[in-house]
């Protein structure tokens, strides 16, 4: 999963000037509480993993090898898991953990609130995805919504760890053991998370993770999956790289979906300030969560219980009823504050064009109601672990401006 772009205003019309031009003269004459904008993201590399790729490169050994070991051990550890396979990316961590688990013509429970990595390598597995709702407030996937969709087709369950909060792992893992299903965690957001003080890594059949540059961990691209099944492990190792068991000795097809050691030794490097960095981000979260308690109709990110989050993104819902304003005419004045936001996802995944063929009147499914609302009421603050008090003095005294000049 990755990030979406930030949010743009409405282009509705109402005598000479738009809306959003009305708004922008009602916030102080558009004075910012800051002419210096608060980053959204942090995704710079530091010395140390510049000094640990250079190491490689002239090292002359760039493919998979010792780096690629090293952070799969380390990162088996942090996250509860007996397995981790690196990969190149993300999705294909996703491929890697679908193939073995489910066939094409299979149904596939998937949730209609998540990136699209989640439910498009269902589809590209010849899958059919069965859209699942959101929760309202912590806006995983709804298991009870998930129960009421399964058929006789039903293999697995896809859920997505989403924004960096797991999912009621034990609703899940109890609606798999009853139903005989396979189950994928889609952790590409949640690095570090865990549940019931146990990392993600221990739970379900395989667990995916993305290192895209913007995530918590972060290699610029890269993937891990993780799993507690020595089969299973045999298997995605096989498929990452052409079914091959010896030099030129192929046991099945497979793919090329391997990482190198370049990423490899940077992920070992931010991977010793990934705890540190991810209390920095949870320490945001609470001041995030104490400015936002004051603000009536704007609601802070609820997490799953049993479950510690790690905050991917600080996603803020919007009540439509209590403002003047659309959403994204919020966060338009939002950032001529100084206060950049961006919104994940503009859209529910049954609202995909690359999904239609699933929804309506030729898969048989509607919209989910809960997720379909989402995409009209959430955004995203500005989260990282180089946050400083005066950019959460900013983003507090941009949101108290904008949301009172914006009140019902």
């Amino acid at each position: 999963m990755t990030a979406s772009a930030t949010a743009t205003g409405s282009n509705t019309q109402t005598g000479s000037k738009s809306s959003s031009e009305r708004s922008a003269l009602a916030i102080q004459g558009g004075t910012p509480v800051t002419t210096t904008p608060v980053p959204f993201m942090s995704p710079g590399l530091a010395a140390a993993d510049i000094d640990a790729a250079m190491g490689v490169l002239k090292s002359g050994m760039l493919r998979a090898a010792k780096k690629c070991e090293e952070l799969e051990q380390r990162f088996a550890k942090i996250s509860s898991a007996k397995h981790a396979m690196t990969c190149a990316n993300g999705t294909c961590a996703l491929q890697l953990a679908y193939e073995p688990l489910f066939n094409p013509g299979d149904d596939v429970l998937v949730p209609a609130w998540s990136y699209i990595a989640t439910v498009s390598m269902v589809v590209a597995r010849g899958a059919r995805p069965v859209f699942v709702d959101a929760l309202e407030d912590t806006m995983q996937i709804d298991v009870a919504d998930a129960a009421r969709k399964i058929t006789p087709k039903t293999r697995a369950i896809a859920a997505t760890h989403l924004y960096g909060c797991p999912v009621d792992i034990d609703g899940v893992q109890s609606l798999a053991a009853k139903h005989g299903l396979k189950v994928i965690y889609d952790a590409a957001q949640s690095h570090l998370a865990t549940y019931k003080g146990r990392g993600i890594g221990a739970y379900g059949d395989a667990v995916t993770y993305s290192f895209y540059a913007t995530k918590n961990f972060a290699t610029g691209e890269g993937g891990m999956v993780t799993c507690n099944d020595d089969a299973l492990a045999r298997q995605i190792k096989l498929l990452r790289s052409h079914g091959e068991t010896d030099k030129y000795l192929h046991e099945q097809v497979g793919y090329n979906y391997r990482m190198n050691d370049i990423t490899g030794a940077i992920g070992c490097s931010r991977l010793d300030r990934l705890e540190a960095e991810t209390a920095q981000r949870q320490s945001a979260a609470k001041r995030f969560d104490a400015i936002i308690g004051q603000i009536p109709g704007l609601t802070a990110p609820k997490t799953t219980p049993n479950s510690t989050a790690v905050y991917h993104l600080y996603v803020v819902k919007m009540d439509p009823k209590q403002f003047r304003c659309t959403r994204d005419e919020f966060c338009k004045a939002l950032q001529a504050e100084g206060v950049p936001t961006a919104v994940h996802y503009p859209r529910s995944l049954t609202r995909q064009p690359a999904f239609a063929r699933f929804v309506d009147g030729h898969g048989g499914q509607g919209h989910p109601p809960i997720a379909d609302a989402l995409s009209s009421k959430v955004f995203a603050l500005p989260m990282h672990h180089n946050l400083t008090e005066d950019h959460f003095r900013i983003v507090g005294e941009a949101l108290n401006k904008v949301a009172a000049a914006y009140r019902a």
